[in-house]
């Protein structure tokens, strides 16, 4: 769920970005009266996601469009495949066109990365989530296309939950310290997530009760050993060096939680393109 001041806040300074202040091609060519037909078409095979927000872009570039959404977010595309249709003012359309196209492929593109990893963890216990390795400004969109892709997500941002990585640890001390700093400092409500580089550190935050533990670049050898000591004590996440190729492997060691910051700080765009004919009554 996506908020709409958010959504045309991001649209908005997108297509301030793009044009300035004139379109110096399409102002200069194009009459005001004249009308087009536009077409989104899927040039790859995957996830839809994002195409009530390039919908959106048209509205905010200038209005008097009509829209056909024909695929919703979430439905599996095929090559060639008409995404949706536009009919209106062709200024619009070309004004708007590469920002609408631009998120639509990036989230398009995230959805599409998340689902592959679901599908290789169908029959496991492991849940696929994101990050907080996403592009500035564009967190909340490219959570949302994790969620499309079939994943979950991990916190939002530092005010969601306590994560105390190996950077907090080594400069407060220990786990056992800065666990204990934050139980008496902290809300009753707040969970503590502790990242763990070895079954001692595990075995420490163990201990002091943390909900959820990160085992932090282990092996899935070692990540099957930790499922065995935690004994359901803990949720148990598995972070860092996880590929597609190993990815059923971890997920098969017991994990509760894979997370992958390669979901949004470097998927490949999904390729859709839009194509413009003129429009005759």
């Amino acid at each position: 769920m996506l908020n709409q001041i958010y959504i045309d806040n991001i649209i908005n300074t997108a297509l301030s970005e793009d044009i300035n202040y004139i379109d110096v091609t399409t102002d200069n060519l194009i009459d005001n009266s004249h009308q087009s037909i536009a077409h989104l078409i899927a040039k790859d095979s995957g996830i839809l996601c994002g195409i009530d927000i390039a919908a959106r872009v048209f509205e905010l570039a200038g209005g008097n469009v009509k829209t056909n959404i024909l695929v919703k977010d979430g439905t599996e595309v095929k090559k060639g495949d008409v995404i949706a249709d536009f009919k209106g003012n062709t200024k619009t359309l070309l004004k708007g066109e590469r920002t609408a196209l631009n998120i639509l492929q990036h989230m398009s593109g995230i959805a599409t990365a998340t689902n592959k990893c679901v599908k290789l963890t169908e029959g496991t216990d492991a849940r696929i989530t994101d990050t907080r390795k996403t592009l500035p400004g564009l967190r909340a969109l490219q959570k949302y296309a994790v969620t499309v892709g079939g994943g979950r997500n991990h916190r939002f941002n530092l005010s969601d939950g306590a994560m105390l990585k190996d950077n907090h640890i080594d400069a407060y001390g220990s786990i056992t310290a800065a666990v204990n700093a934050l139980r008496q400092r902290a809300g009753h409500m707040l969970k503590v997530e502790v990242e763990v580089r070895n079954f001692d550190e595990l075995s420490e935050a163990l201990a002091c009760g943390c909900e959820i533990i990160m085992l932090d670049n282990m092996s899935p050898k070692d990540m099957a050993m930790a499922v065995k000591i935690t004994n359901k004590r803990a949720k148990l996440e598995a972070s860092g060096n996880i590929t597609l190729e190993n990815l059923r492997e971890i997920a098969l060691t017991g994990v509760d939680i894979i997370s992958l910051g390669a979901l949004t700080h470097s998927v490949r765009c999904f390729d859709i393109s839009m194509r413009i004919e003129p429009h005759k009554d």
